[in-house]
């Protein structure tokens, strides 16, 4: 197991940071952009996060698991895969990760919004509907692909909501640096580790 997560922490590390770069390209040029437009902005790319997080998730777990039918409560198992490994790992990605990266380059206005709780109505229902996809259509490579370039730019946009302006230079780098760690390791470990740590062995 430890040998696959470092396959697939290597194989995922050149889309991520691409996606960083594309991350760091909108960030220069929204630099101005207001806090309330990034919150706005934000609570669009966390919560299709969210729905493509459960769906891979779920997915996975589901087209690894064996004997469904022998299996007791399945859907139910499937359902608490689904939504803690999308829901967890998402605000850990989108906020928490973002949020240190905040409280060390000493942002001005840094806060945790927690998507699962500030939005509860929105996140936890998409989340639901990601593992109920899944459940009829387990698709997992073209998902995790957009999962993972929509948690970059979500993350970036919590980072700009802290910003409330232009940065210097180091601080792009740094932001860089952040924005690959928030998603690099949280979503292989998310969609790929998380399901299969659940899987027996056929």
């Amino acid at each position: 197991m430890f040998k696959q997560i470092l396959e697939e922490l290597r194989e995922h590390a050149p889309f991520t940071i691409f996606g960083a770069v594309t991350a760091i390209i909108i960030m220069i040029i929204f630099r101005n952009i207001p806090a309330k437009v990034s919150y706005n902005i934000f609570y669009i790319f966390h919560p299709l996060h969210v729905l493509l997080s459960a769906l891979v998730t779920a997915a996975m777990y589901k087209r690894h698991s064996f004997d469904k039918a022998k299996q007791k409560f399945y859907l139910l198992i499937l359902l608490i895969i689904g939504y803690v490994g999308s829901i967890g790992i998402a605000t850990l990605s989108d906020s928490i990760i973002p949020y240190i990266g905040e409280k060390l380059l000493g942002l001005p206005h840094r806060h945790i919004h927690l998507g699962f709780i500030e939005k509860w109505w929105l996140i936890n229902p998409l989340a639901i509907i990601g593992i109920i996809i899944a459940y009829f259509k387990p698709a997992t490579k073209v998902p995790h692909a957009g999962h993972v370039l929509i948690s970059t730019w979500a993350s970036l946009f919590h980072i700009l909501m802290a910003a409330a302006g232009p940065v210097g230079f180091y601080s792009y780098v740094a932001i860089f640096i952040f924005l690959f760690l928030s998603v690099w390791l949280p979503c292989c470990v998310s969609d790929i580790v998380f399901p299969l740590l659940f899987v027996k062995k056929k």
